[in-house]
């Protein structure tokens, strides 16, 4: 295990808590007129019946496909598995419960250049928290992040200190989830950087810190690049750090000769899943999310196995394994939401807007632009694992770097309670 800081000091605004379902001045900052367009609304999750009932019967009437030909998943998801997950998808799964979830929560919407954008928004006890933005991807949704709020903003409670609390806010990206579908181009991760920060602005924050892993790393990346008031330093859990020359050399698959041995192994493993087709969804989404779009929109069972292509569902063991984490019915809440608000499609459509900018090379995102305090974790299952010294090269005002021991894709998902501690480590040093 491996750990770098240097310390930094900020000055915090207090924060003061506000109890779930309300607003107040508090919470949104400056009071806003409710009918202008800066508006923030409560919201509240009510999924129509009629909705979960088609959702059952398209299920069950699925037209399944032939076995695949091998005994592994590099086919996709393998028949069986796939069948059994459906069928209690749609006969013993429960949305009416991720629904309580969510509505467990403080819930609000809010127009920005246009867009409706839905947000997941709790503030902690603590008068000192430190507000921080979390940012999903893609086939993620804010349900990936429900189980690291409690140890977010209660730390007392979660082997952390009351120091350590953090406000937290939680949007949906554009075409995921409640918030709204972008009708034109042009909602790319420059576009939505600027929005997060209008949205943190529009809460009345004056400091706050951000996290992104997924695609929520590009987002957080072009925050820290455009460097809005008030945004103090960013956490990445899929950094751009692969350099130019590496960039270049993987189209051949021979490594630079001056490659040390750990960022051989990493280039070696990039080289290795590509060949496997890893990213075989990601071209497809760039180039034609349209098309993507039909199948995924009309079977619920295409939409699953889509979802499922994902790497970062490569270890998931179909909910066989009771320890495993997430559980059978904490995938098929995120399955289930992209299906509810018909997300599919405008989801895909984030890939065809960043086409040709590579999400983990660090010319691609511009890294060298940033100067504002850049923090890192290195989950060991993830699809990407960047080497320290790469990752020094990236980012010139790199304040943390830790190789934690378990751990993937979805690291908030999987492990909530050392997420949290990542986060609270990676902070720190910002307070």
């Amino acid at each position: 295990m491996k750990k770098s800081k240097s310390f930094l000091a900020s000055t915090m605004v207090a924060g003061a808590f506000v109890m779930q379902g309300t607003i107040s001045n508090a919470q949104t900052g400056p009071s806003v007129n409710h009918n202008s367009e800066e508006a923030i609304r409560p919201y509240k999750v009510r999924v129509p019946e009629s909705d979960l009932v088609d959702l059952r019967h398209r299920i069950l009437a699925t037209r399944w496909p032939d076995k695949e030909t091998v005994q592994d998943q590099s086919q996709g998801a393998k028949l069986e598995n796939l069948k059994a997950l459906a069928h209690y998808w749609g006969t013993d799964y429960d949305w009416r419960k991720a629904e309580a979830k969510l509505n467990a929560l403080p819930q609000f919407i809010t127009k920005i250049d246009g867009l409706d954008i839905y947000f997941i928004h709790v503030r902690s006890k603590e008068p000192n928290a430190m507000p921080l933005l979390i940012t999903h991807g893609w086939p993620g949704s804010v349900f990936e992040f429900l189980k690291v709020i409690a140890p977010l903003t209660n730390p007392t409670a979660y082997g952390g200190k009351a120091e350590d609390a953090f406000d937290v806010v939680i949007p949906a990206l554009p075409g995921f989830g409640f918030s709204g579908k972008p009708t034109d181009p042009g909602w790319d991760p420059d576009h939505i950087a600027r929005a997060w920060a209008e949205l943190m602005k529009r809460l009345g924050y004056t400091h706050y810190v951000a996290q992104g892993g997924d695609w929520g790393a590009p987002i957080t990346t072009a925050m820290a690049r455009q460097a809005p008031p008030g945004l103090l330093g960013i956490h990445l859990n899929l950094p751009a750090t692969v350099p130019p020359e590496v960039a270049k050399a993987l189209g051949s698959g021979t490594p630079p000769p001056e490659l040390s041995d750990k960022e051989r192994q990493t280039f070696e493993s990039l080289v290795v899943g590509n060949k496997k087709g890893n990213l075989t969804y990601f071209a497809m989404m760039t180039a034609r999310p349209q098309a993507v779009g039909y199948g995924m929109m009309d079977s619920p069972a295409g939409l699953a196995a889509f979802l499922l292509v994902h790497p970062g569902f490569q270890n998931w063991t179909y909910g066989m394994d009771p320890q495993q984490s997430p559980m059978k019915d904490e995938v098929l809440d995120d399955f289930t939401l992209y299906w509810v608000t018909k997300s599919a499609t405008s989801s895909a459509r984030l890939y065809w807007e960043n086409a040709g900018r590579n999400l983990v090379v660090a010319a691609a995102q511009k890294t060298s632009e940033i100067s504002l305090p850049v923090a890192i974790t290195v989950f060991p299952e993830d699809i990407y694992l960047p080497p320290e010294t790469w990752a020094r090269r990236a980012y010139r005002n790199l304040i943390y770097f830790h190789e934690a021991d378990k751990g993937g894709h979805f690291a908030a998902w999987e492990q909530p309670q050392l997420f949290s501690e990542e986060l609270r480590a990676a902070f720190r040093s910002l307070r």
